[in-house]
């Protein structure tokens, strides 16, 4: 790569330390701004005050901080054993005291991790570690294998504080900083010098992840306070003598064990690479080095040379989606790894100062596409092992210091406005709680870079968002209180689920409808058994086993069709819709969901899901309808307004053959009904009407509707659900076939409103064509009780469904027209090869379109994305109406309608290709 010779020889003369986050020569402007930027003069006083403790504790007793490291302090031993996920033993002989390896890959542990004050001193029992019980608070010796992290995690505490000792030394010139974290800093590299890499008992996969401290090389943050501790007090270090080869040798080898382990195909490449390009940037050039593993080697296997188990990062880019610059993992990863790339970036920018960023357009796009992930809330996506939470506020921080640094004002003025609104709404409070932060991020944000949320979101997302490297399809609609939001994802990339075609929703400013996230930790029981499986989603389970493999899945839906195109602004803004299939392979069984978020006159949408499910085998099956939502309470009524009388069951368990994540659910209720039912999640707040989602429900002979209670959803949080049902069992409705749903699909209208003010539909009817059996009728009765929304929806494209003056080969139409009366108020078809009503028709010349008509004061909207012939009723004038078509906002071509031959009271245009914009005028 050119940069590879270019870039180097502006990193900084030979031994200029610190040079990892700023160099001596801007020491005297640091200082200043400490005096003159609020959030950075609170950053330095909060280390003075931190360590004010500590260091008093040291004065009085040299060995209380280092006596806290856990080493083998009488042992000595310097190999280290592990059984796959779980240290073992270790055993052999040091000249110094080594340091004890993290006790289990899994973090999750019935113990607590101690305070520095209660460790005791030079402790290395051979009963293990003295820690307390999280559910009792008792005390007692603990096998390393059972502390989850914990030792890693103290370790990792103590060098924190060596480092920011080494940090205020460098600011003050105090010698009592550099005295207190000196012995500290060489007690752990002597000992991690003095201890070989670990070794899998097993010889399992887990040899190639290991780091040198814990079961992951990507959880090496230890190497992060080294560096830096080693960055700030390399010239006291130089004046006191010390021998640094150990130090040298220990970086070099950390190097080495990064990148000869680890995990090529995911984020483990980016997040080694951010630790070797910490490791490269404190070493010299390679001649300073016998072994020539110095800057340049390091710099080089991070950025451009590529082993078996470390990508470099030129390869480790090509992973994301070029069109819409989205990474293959769950949302919450996938923004991290935004955040871990710009860290890698700025770091070597702030030593070559050539503008990496450029170098890599990737990042910058990745950053802007992450607000599709976002709920009207300005909360991510919970698909996977993901959680609700705001886009990273540190990736607008590196990319406005990128932008300030190189005279990007337009771009930096976007960045500022996204700054403040996360301030002024609450989501975000500016100030350092690290050294990146502190010595990178500007001073001070634009202030007069204000707007409302969301209009920014607004300008950042489209209505709808289509990412097949993730299988995942969002429509949003709406705004404010209006909001409503479908996300619809499968399962495929990193940190994926088992979950087959699944849906989160998001209404009343809330994710009513939420996924569940991750459990305690990826290897923990309820993980395996029901966070990470079909049970915990809002999906379709056939047999009650379907199931796949999960993290690494590869297991997405196709997307058949949509409305609009993803990142498109379609002129027509009543609908959108995704249909979407999949293949269950546990059950090898055919599914298929249709789901569309329809406005309402009243600016309030509605939701509209339809699930078709079968084996492909004939035979007895069971098909399964679940739905999550959050509340206090789940009743049922019938269509009369009855409620529903539940018995108890002990139905739902894997001792009848159900999937082991069926019995995490618990009162599991039971009714029995043909008809057509309404549910109703019911939220109460204080001071606040109730906030409701009302679920209309297709019947079907004898079908069975369970009521159960979840275990709470790890992924909601205060900004997605209110803080009274956090960590709340989540309550959800089963809906159960003891046959195919396929002709008979499950059919759902979602209603949700607010207590007390509009609701848009007042009733729902869902009904079938005999001789078209897997056309679903749904009849939307909006609140005005003379409007109302016909919905016909087939299996496919080439599917028909006739009935009296209605006729339609295609996927989807929807009518909304008065009650009494054939003029509609407006028309779409998606999928659609011809299509009649009344005196309306829509003929495709080649391919099945997506066209819609919407009544105007002049006439008709339309707009269509393929060549259609479209007949209009002519009005009791006998007017022919004025065809005019727009192109870019311009009026091209205008012309009037004709009479059909076949109809006299039809008259007929043909749009010869797409227009977003064309209007049919029947007015002067």
């Amino acid at each position: 790569m050119l940069w590879f010779f270019l870039c180097y020889p502006a990193l900084g003369q030979h031994g200029e330390h610190p040079r990892i986050y700023i160099k001596d020569q801007s020491r005297s402007d640091f200082i200043k701004s400490i005096e003159t930027v609020s959030w950075k003069k609170a950053f330095v006083e909060e280390k003075k005050e931190r360590l004010a403790k500590y260091i008093e504790l040291w004065e009085e007793d040299p060995e209380w901080l280092v006596s806290r490291l856990q080493m083998n302090w009488n042992t000595k031993h310097n190999k280290v054993f592990l059984n796959e996920g779980d240290f073992s033993h270790s055993e052999g002989t040091a000249p110094v005291p080594t340091v004890r390896f993290s006790g289990s890959r899994d973090w999750a542990t019935d113990y607590k991790s101690p305070k520095l004050e209660d460790i005791i001193p030079y402790s290395d029992d051979p009963k293990g570690i003295y820690l307390e019980r999280k559910d009792n608070q008792k005390k007692e010796w603990v096998a390393p294998s059972e502390t989850g992290n914990i030792i890693e995690k103290i370790n990792d505490r103590i060098l924190e504080l060596v480092s920011d000792a080494a940090f205020l030394y460098w600011v003050t010139g105090e010698k009592k900083y550099a005295d207190f974290a000196s012995p500290v800093f060489f007690t752990y590299i002597d000992g991690m010098y003095h201890r070989e890499a670990p070794i899998d008992i097993e010889n399992s996969g887990q040899q190639r992840i290991s780091g040198l401290a814990t079961f992951e090389v990507i959880h090496e943050r230890i190497v992060v306070s080294l560096v830096t501790s080693y960055d700030f007090l390399h010239d006291y270090f130089k004046d006191k003598n010390k021998n640094l080869d150990n130090t040298i040798t220990v970086f070099q080898r950390w190097g080495d064990q990064i990148i000869v382990n680890g995990i090529p195909d995911n984020n483990w490449n980016l997040f080694q690479a951010r630790f070797l390009t910490y490791i490269a940037l404190v070493l010299d050039d390679n001649s300073s080095y016998k072994n020539k593993k110095g800057r340049e080697y390091f710099l080089k296997h991070t950025f451009d040379v590529s082993t078996e188990r470390q990508l470099a990062l030129k390869e480790s880019l090509l992973v994301y989606d070029a069109e819409n610059g989205i990474w293959p993992e769950s949302a919450s990863y996938s923004v991290h790894v935004i955040t871990t790339l710009l860290r890698i970036i700025t770091l070597l920018d702030n030593a070559t100062n050539t503008n990496e960023l450029a170098t890599y357009p990737i990042v910058e796009k990745a950053v802007f596409a992450a607000f599709q992930y976002l709920f009207p809330s300005g909360y991510i996506v919970g698909f996977g092992d993901s959680k609700h939470s705001i886009l990273p506020p540190e990736n607008f921080e590196l990319l406005l210091a990128n932008y300030k640094k190189y005279g990007t004002s337009e771009k930096g003025k976007i960045i500022s406005t996204l700054l403040n609104e996360l301030i002024s709404n609450g989501q975000y409070t500016r100030e350092a709680s690290n050294y990146f932060e502190l010595f990178f991020y500007v001073d001070a944000l634009e202030k007069d870079s204000l707007s409302n949320q969301g209009e920014t979101l607004e300008k950042l997302t489209s209505p709808t968002f289509y990412a097949p490297n993730v299988s995942l399809f969002n429509q949003r609609m709406g705004s404010d209180d209006n909001s409503v939001m479908v996300s619809t994802f499968g399962s495929f990339g990193n940190h994926a689920h088992a979950n087959g075609i699944a849906i989160e929703l998001f209404a009343n400013n809330y994710v009513l409808g939420p996924d569940m996230g991750r459990g305690p930790s990826y290897w923990h029981p309820h993980h395996r058994e029901y966070f990470s499986r079909f049970p915990a989603h809002n999906t379709v389970i056939v047999d009650g086993i379907s199931d796949y493999y999960a993290m690494r899945s590869y297991h997405p839906f196709k997307l058949d069709y949509s409305f609009p195109k993803s990142e498109e602004n379609a002129t027509f803004d009543k609908v959108t819709f995704s249909k979407v299939s999949f293949l269950e392979p546990k059950t090898i069984s055919k599914q298929q969901r249709f789901t569309a978020i329809v406005k309402s006159p009243t600016e309030k949408p509605y939701v509209v899901d339809v699930f078709r499910s079968k084996r492909q085998q004939e035979g007895k099956q069971k098909h399964e309808y679940f739905y999550h939502n959050l509340g206090q309470s789940l009743t049922f009524k019938s269509s009369k307004g009855k409620e529903f009388a539940l018995s108890l069951t002990d139905q739902l368990s894997s001792k009848l053959g159900d999937a082991k994540g069926y019995d995490y659910f618990k009162d599991k209720k039971k009714f029995v009904t043909s008809d057509d039912i309404q549910a109703f999640f019911r939220i109460t707040e204080k001071n606040q009407p109730d906030n409701l989602m009302k679920v209309w429900i297709k019947g079907d002979e004898k079908q069975q509707i369970y009521s159960v209670n979840g275990p709470p959803s790890k992924a909601i949080t205060s900004g997605t659900a209110p803080k009274e049902l956090i960590n709340e069992p989540l309550p959800a409705f089963i809906i159960k076939r003891e046959k195919a749903a396929w002709e008979n699909p499950f059919a759902l209208v979602f209603n949700p409103y607010i207590e007390g003010n509009e609701n848009p539909i007042s009733n729902v009817a869902f009904s079938t064509i005999e001789k078209y059996p897997t056309t679903q009728l749904i009849e939307v009765e909006l609140k005005d009780k003379k409007t109302v929304d016909h919905i016909t929806l087939n299996a496919s494209v080439s599917d028909i469904a006739e009935r009296k003056y209605f006729y339609q080969k295609g996927l989807v139409s929807i009518i909304r027209k008065l009650k009494e009366s054939n003029e509609i108020r407006f028309l779409f078809l998606s999928g659609m090869e011809k299509f009649e009503y009344h005196d309306w028709s829509i003929i495709t010349s080649v391919e099945a379109a997506t066209v819609s008509i919407e009544l105007t004061e002049e006439g008709y909207q339309i707009e269509n994305d393929k060549p259609v012939t479209i007949g209009i009723p002519i009005g009791k004038d006998r007017k022919m109406a004025e065809l005019q078509l727009f192109e870019d906002g311009k009026l091209v071509s205008s012309r009037k309608a004709v009479v059909s031959r076949s109809n006299p009271n039809k008259m007929k245009i043909k749009l010869s290709k797409a227009y977003s914009n064309a209007k049919l005028l029947l007015k002067e």
